[in-house]
């Protein structure tokens, strides 16, 4: 596996010997120094261009980084609609192991990148196009104070998700109650968790990409509470993470409410509890509730 000061190295020297690729930076990860460092961390490298299209119409341009075991271009994608505008982006998986994220941007578009991250790091730029940008920071990053109206807007999506897991159980759909638990209800529950980490650090951290750093700042039983609420496939299991998670959404939903100066409505938690355990007793055939 090429290290980084090769991989670094390998995208300084091809952009230095094509005239057509004027700057280069580096994103992501590799770039926080909060993150964690190991083999499986993505090179988010972009190539600031003159052009783009003969880039475009040479598909094999890119066999100058190495050898490739996966190769993606989103942009050029049917099932996945293209998000970048006019940039294009090749998502590598070398034979080594090393992953790379690599996007063209038009030179036209470098101020607004420039402005896009505050992760960014300037690796090379032979114009002078790129002087504003400042040291990487995950500032922007970092988990921010709810106002009352968002915590309870929190709490009430949590609550009227619940019921359509509870629904999809009952009506034996497990996939619809999956969905939800999973899609909607669960990160619910992660955004007050997020909020209680804030307060407990001072709102002076990031938890990171899907929340992937949390449990840095999670005690071990809700950490362990958290990792309850993924379900495996039987109904009974995703009754089990359902009420998982309606236990450690009320405890942490109390903490950020007295860290916020408001009340939390513990008889709401408790009415729609009840509702919750009325829909689980219900026989498979019953008409009326």
């Amino acid at each position: 596996m090429r290290g980084e000061a090769d991989m670094m190295a390998l995208f300084l020297n091809i952009a230095r010997r094509d005239e057509r690729i004027r700057a280069v930076t580096l994103e992501g990860s590799r770039t926080d120094s909060n993150a964690s460092r190991d083999l499986f961390q993505d090179y988010d490298i972009s190539y600031l261009v003159s052009e783009m299209d003969s880039f475009r119409n040479d598909p094999d341009w890119i066999d100058c980084f190495g050898s490739r075991l996966w190769l993606q271009t989103p942009e050029s994608m049917e099932l996945f609609p293209a998000e970048l505008g006019d940039r294009f982006s090749y998502l590598i998986l070398f034979e080594d192991g090393n992953k790379l994220d690599l996007t063209l941007i038009p030179l036209e578009e470098a101020q607004a990148y420039s402005e896009e991250d505050k992760l960014l790091q300037v690796l090379l730029d032979k114009d002078g196009l790129l002087t504003d940008v400042q040291p990487p920071t995950d500032e922007e990053y970092r988990v921010r104070p709810p106002s009352e109206a968002s915590f309870h807007d929190c709490r009430n999506e949590f609550w009227m998700v619940s019921t359509y897991v509870a629904k999809g159980l009952w009506r034996r759909e497990i996939l619809f109650a999956m969905d939800h638990l999973n899609g909607i209800l669960r990160p619910m529950l992660l955004q007050m968790l997020e909020w209680q980490v804030g307060y407990r650090t001072g709102f002076s951290v990031s938890v990171g990409k899907n929340r992937k750093r949390i449990r840095r700042w999670l005690e071990v039983d809700e950490w362990e509470g958290l990792l309850q609420t993924f379900p495996g496939g039987s109904e009974e299991e995703v009754w089990e993470s359902l009420f998982a998670a309606v236990g450690l959404f009320r405890r942490s939903g109390e903490q950020v409410a007295t860290r916020l100066g408001c009340r939390y409505p513990a008889e709401e938690d408790e009415r729609m509890t009840s509702y919750l355990r009325q829909v689980q007793s219900l026989p498979a055939d019953a008409t009326r509730f």
